[in-house]
């Protein structure tokens, strides 16, 4: 039997996961991920990369005895986009890895007018315009401290940075550019036409690897700090961007529409082009690489589960899901009058709000607004993304922690009044990633061929429940 390692850095945890051949999870650990305070302001949010790394390395060393080590052939690293550092020749953060939590880009996206209007942002990169893209920390540095971009050897995407620290090979993953705004979406490659204005170097970035391509090889050291022999020598095999991932562990087909639910939803396609007006930017649409070159995965993106964590954290106190869920189930649709306006970004023009609270109305109400406001914004998103991709939707796929919510699955049905297909395999990042790594390590001849083999099932839920009781409220 042969094995991948996947170190998954996630914004709620960092893990460990070893897959097997057939995409079998034979084992799995874990710990919680947070951010720190900046320096410069209690406000801000930066990632402690040793930290992550030595988390991660814990969890490996945890899993390790479980399988026979001999038979591991090859470690990935899929993260959230968008953030990484400035380094030096030695791969050393010369500042901290900025969160796209941080708030102090969102000053930074209101006036990059001064370098390229926005909509010719848009038009060259295909990418959104959301405060923490990759081009707005790089910014931010320029214009807060210049000396350090004049004195960086390279910037590291999180993934990159943690794949230096194992092989010493310095690399950008093509999905986790694909999240920068700086790329052409028409060439795949860095656009000369923004760094230009910016003033930044494309020799900052080190050279783009695709999904699959070896990165480089373990080191003796960071053999022993994964629980491997220390001659080892593994293939550091690139994946990067989660996202990219769980759409091709969940096996969606072209122009079937993906939801990937976490601290943030985002619903996309995977698709040989894909053209948006200004007015689909407006809407908070954007457009990615997807793990294969040659495809663009366009979609919209919105902070999901995060406010669902928010409602638990305020109102249940430490109580399991479970209970929340009994609780919800009990409410009736539309939530007696209770709504929620789901806009709790430091970026969103209008903060959020909760709505219709009187006397008798409980958090069960609130929880249950919640996630119909979230999948009212679904609905209009799915509808949008059918304009984009020239499309009409059949069946929605699923995948992500979002997805375990039973009761959540099924209003997402009876509102879109489509069936929701949920992978059976829970991990669909970490599966997708490993497709890629046994490829990379020549276990099979291309991730495709992997996926063929392990094989995809789904269980469907559909609208049926509530679904005319939605209808009649205007869902």
């Amino acid at each position: 039997m042969s094995y991948v390692l996947c170190l998954d850095c996630g914004a709620t945890n960092v893990r460990a996961i070893l897959v097997d051949e057939h995409g079998t999870l034979v084992a799995k650990a874990s710990q919680p991920n947070s951010t720190d305070a900046g320096a410069e302001n209690p406000q801000f949010h930066v990632w402690n990369a040793d930290r992550i790394l030595n988390q991660l390395a814990h969890c490996a060393r945890k899993i390790m005895p479980q399988v026979d080590p001999a038979q591991v052939r090859g470690v990935t690293i899929t993260t959230f986009g968008v953030d990484g550092a400035l380094v030096d020749a030695e791969g050393k953060l010369l500042y901290p890895v900025i969160s796209w939590k941080c708030p102090r880009t969102a000053e930074v996206m209101k006036s990059v007018s001064k370098y390229i209007p926005q909509s010719r942002l848009n038009e060259i990169s295909g990418v959104g315009e959301f405060a923490f893209n990759t081009i707005y920390k790089l910014i931010w540095l320029k214009e807060n401290r210049p000396e350090l971009l004049e004195k960086a050897h390279a910037w590291l995407f999180i993934s990159n940075l943690l794949a230096h620290r194992l092989t010493g090979v310095m690399a950008t993953d093509r999905t986790m550019a694909g999240t920068s705004q700086m790329t052409d979406v028409t060439t795949g490659d860095w656009s000369e036409e923004i760094l230009n204005v910016l003033g930044i170097r494309k020799s900052l970035f080190p050279p783009m690897v695709n999904a699959g391509d070896v990165i480089g090889h373990l080191t003796p050291t960071a053999c022993s700090l994964l629980g491997l022999p220390t001659d080892a020598a593994l293939p550091v095999i690139s994946t990067g961007h989660d996202t990219q991932f769980a759409l091709f562990g969940s096996g969606v087909k072209e122009n079937q529409p993906f939801l990937s639910s976490g601290t943030w939803e985002i619903l996309m396609l995977r698709t040989p082009q894909a053209k948006l007006a200004p007015e689909d930017y407006a809407a908070g649409a954007t457009v990615e690489f997807d793990s294969k070159p040659g495809l663009l995965n366009p979609g919209l993106q919105w902070i999901a589960s995060g406010i669902i964590e928010w409602v638990k954290a305020t109102c249940y106190h430490g109580e399991s899901f479970d209970t929340m869920d009994a609780e919800a189930e009990a409410i009736p649709p539309g939530s007696d009058g209770v709504k929620l306006v789901p806009d709790f970004l430091p970026s969103d023009p209008v903060p959020g709000s909760i709505q219709g609270l009187i006397l008798g109305r409980t958090r069960a109400h609130i929880y249950r607004a919640a996630m119909e406001a979230l999948t009212l914004r679904l609905k209009h998103r799915l509808q949008k993304l059918e304009k984009v991709g020239n499309f009409k939707a059949t069946e929605l796929l699923l995948v992500g922690g979002g997805a375990r919510n039973k009761v959540w699955t099924q209003m997402r049905a009876d509102i879109l009044g489509l069936p929701i297909l949920v992978s059976t395999v829970s991990e669909s990042t970490v599966l997708g990633a490993a497709m890629f790594a046994f490829a990379g390590a020549g276990i099979y001849p291309s991730p495709e061929a992997c996926r063929d083999a392990i094989g995809i099932s789904y269980e469907t839920t559909l609208p049926a429940a509530q679904h005319e009781q939605y209808r009649a409220l205007g869902f």
